[in-house]
């Protein structure tokens, strides 16, 4: 396939399986090498199995050493970086959580890797003139998640620091977009039903659960296209106008469905 990521260079996080390792598929068969990087060593059986376009690397894509290794890493086997798939992500504690350190470690993987893989690359994506970063954040960073307070707040950040990335590099040639999915048929969509409760009962009724290869597809099509906010759940649109449209009356309605799905 002839596409505008023919011949580039990515990196995608938490790529083991799910939508990282589907976005790394995908990648691949549009043209773009790839490394898959996840703190799961089974990333090298899924590198393995897209050929030699795709590089697995493992290790903590949420800390400054780990990022700055795995960008290493991909300049090593790459020759250099043109997007940067900020993929990876946890549940994190139900409720309020209970320590800090609940909140630590969700903070860490689904908000502050971002930062730490901007602070790293802007700076040589200003320099080339070029650069491409996509957070994978959640329907819940534009509307909220019942049952997690942690997980709310952190994908509610990946969508505003995404949007600033956007507004504030656009003149120095540097896209950035940010994938807002409800349920997708993931291991973390897995953890959720593990976990039980109204978290994993509000995203798996809110909609369609959607394949990793679907959303793969659609998020590619949007990167191409450098479309800021990508919706692989459509309806998710609607939802977040009723929202701005009148924020009370939708706190309102969002705490009688919390009430609904704690009393199925």
């Amino acid at each position: 396939m002839t596409t505008v990521l023919n011949g580039k260079r990515a990196v995608v996080t938490g790529a083991a399986g799910g939508i990282g390792a589907a976005l790394a598929a995908e990648l691949i068969d549009r043209g773009t090498a790839v490394v898959l990087a996840d703190l799961s060593p089974d990333v090298s059986d899924t590198a393995a199995e897209l050929g030699a376009s795709a590089f697995a690397w493992t290790g903590d894509v949420s800390s400054v050493e780990g990022i700055g290794a795995l960008i290493e890493f991909a300049d090593d086997r790459l020759g250099g970086i043109d997007l940067y798939f900020a993929n990876a992500g946890i549940i994190g504690p139900a409720m309020l959580g209970e320590t800090d350190a609940d909140w630590d470690a969700i903070i860490d993987v689904n908000m502050r890797a971002h930062i730490r893989a901007a602070q790293a690359l802007v700076p040589r994506w200003q320099e080339a003139g070029s650069g491409y970063f996509v957070a994978t954040a959640s329907a819940a960073g534009l509307l909220t998640q019942i049952g997690s307070a942690a997980y709310s707040v952190t994908k509610h950040a990946s969508v505003g620091f995404a949007e600033w990335l956007a507004m504030t590099y656009r003149d120095d040639g540097i896209r950035a977009s940010v994938i807002c999915p409800m349920g997708v048929n993931t291991n973390l969509l897995d953890d959720a039903r593990a976990g039980g409760g109204s978290a994993q009962k509000a995203v798996t009724s809110a909609g369609t659960v959607m394949e990793p290869a679907e959303v793969a597809t659609i998020v590619l099509d949007a990167v191409e296209d450098e479309q800021f906010l990508i919706l692989p759940h459509p309806e998710v649109l609607e939802m977040y106008r009723m929202k701005g449209s009148d924020y009370d009356r939708w706190l309102r309605g969002m705490s009688r469905y919390q009430a609904r799905l704690n009393d199925q």
